[in-house]
């Protein structure tokens, strides 16, 4: 089982390049998402088709089944807001409480950014990479990893975002 958290950044609107590569590797794949994601990227109905299960937005509501047991986890995109509250241990959406419990409880876990430089530029950020990585997080950023674009340019490097690496370091 391998739940995809997916933030609210430009290559969430093309998830299903990562839902496909995870089905080829093997993976069962559950999407959990941010309120931005859903809000801005994601087409829920989509995403339930493809991965034959809900989308999970929030909370586990009454009646509503509960996620099975994690046996991986992909962040992907991260965002520079989810990076570092997740570092910083804040949990105040349903994607940073399960991130924060999943960390705890060791489930391998590979976090993929989308930012620009400008964001990328910041000491906070590489903060949160460290804390992350200390916890045993896979970071994909930097010569292995995503390449940061600069501002106003992601929409240009849509096509090349490395979604193989995230299902890659997973397996």
């Amino acid at each position: 089982m391998l739940y995809l958290m997916i933030c609210g950044a430009g290559p969430a609107s093309h998830i299903d390049v990562a839902i496909k590569l995870a089905h080829d590797a093997g993976w069962s794949v559950y999407c959990v998402a941010t309120p931005a994601a859903v809000e801005h990227f994601l087409d829920l109905d989509e995403l339930e088709q493809l991965t034959c299960h809900p989308v999970r937005t929030g909370y586990q509501g009454q009646g509503q089944p509960a996620l099975p047991r994690a046996d991986a986890v992909i962040v992907a995109p991260a965002t520079y807001n989810t990076i570092n509250k997740w570092a910083a241990g804040i949990a105040d959406t349903y994607v940073l409480s399960q991130l924060a419990e999943l960390t705890g409880l060791g489930v391998p876990i590979a976090v993929l950014p989308f930012v620009n430089t400008a964001l990328a530029a910041n000491a906070v950020l590489h903060r949160s990479f460290d804390v992350l990585r200390s916890s045993g997080v896979r970071v994909l950023f930097g010569e292995d990893g995503f390449q940061p674009h600069p501002p106003r340019q992601g929409n240009r490097v849509m096509a090349a975002y490395p979604w193989h690496l995230a299902i890659d370091a997973v397996q």
